[in-house]
């Protein structure tokens, strides 16, 4: 079994760890965009076009299915990968879990980049799952630069702005940018009221796997050998897990190979 994942940088990690959790003998391939990053900037036609590229760098190892590990690429460029990938190649996009968030009550505060928040895209999902829940979309300026960098002061600043402007009553969070499930507890911590309830987050990795899985006619399977591969994919050229990834515990799991072994990392 081979699955990609594909996103503008260290985004698709979280996702990539969560097929590694149910299928520990699955090959991955990520794929990846360091020299054309960050994504959320460009125009809806520039992301496509570098998302088809991406992809279309993925889509020559062969795998059985493409995991669009990445909201903003979800967002612009899901019609135009199915389009060119599909029946061939399942494509799998993230969406953020705001239709589960809202189903357990709120208030629910939804983070995403600035591009994210507010956009008719968000409204659409706010209205379709979570009509008549108080519902608060935070922006999030730096956050994702900073988890893609792995720079603590700058995460740790970019959550504080965020908390911030958070309302101090919210019960849940549902992470909108695949980069911050990577910084969840973190996200927690300067979130959580004393007193309070344990606050919820919401993020998409888990349930993208599990679909991914689905698509492909695939049981989970967690006790399976650990003998899944690993390729590593940056702006179209073969490369090792960057070492940026293995800040955080779900590059450190990706790094073992099948027999157990580091992969190369490279900065």
């Amino acid at each position: 079994m081979k699955i990609a994942l594909m996103d503008s940088g260290n985004g698709l990690l979280p996702t990539a760890a969560a097929v590694r959790r149910l299928r520990p003998d699955a090959d991955l391939v990520l794929s990846s965009d360091p020299d054309g990053m960050p994504w959320g900037p460009r125009t809806p036609d520039d992301v496509t076009a570098h998302a088809l590229e991406v992809a279309r760098a993925a889509a020559a190892h062969a795998p059985e299915a493409l995991i669009v590990a990445c909201n903003t690429a979800s967002v612009h460029a899901l019609p135009a990968l199915r389009a060119e990938l599909e029946p061939a190649i399942p494509v799998i996009g993230t969406v953020p879990a705001i239709k589960p968030a809202a189903a357990a009550g709120g208030p629910v505060a939804i983070w995403a980049t600035p591009a994210t928040t507010g956009s008719p895209y968000q409204r659409d999902l706010i209205e379709r799952f979570a009509h008549g829940v108080d519902v608060t979309g935070v922006p999030c300026p730096g956050l994702a630069d900073a988890v893609q960098e792995a720079d603590d002061a700058a995460i740790d600043a970019a959550i504080a702005a965020a908390a911030r402007v958070t309302p101090r009553d919210i019960r849940a969070v549902v992470l909108g940018c695949t980069h911050y499930e990577l910084v969840g507890e973190r996200i927690s911590a300067a979130l959580q009221q004393p007193g309070a309830p344990a606050l919820v987050l919401y993020g998409s990795a888990e349930a993208v796997a599990a679909q991914a899985l689905r698509r492909i006619g695939a049981e989970p399977a967690p006790a399976a050998a650990p003998t899944g591969g690993l390729q590593v994919i940056l702006s179209g050229r073969p490369a090792g897990l960057p070492a940026v990834a293995l800040a955080y515990e779900e590059g450190r799991l990706l790094a073992q190979s099948g027999d157990g072994a580091v992969l190369a990392a490279r900065g």
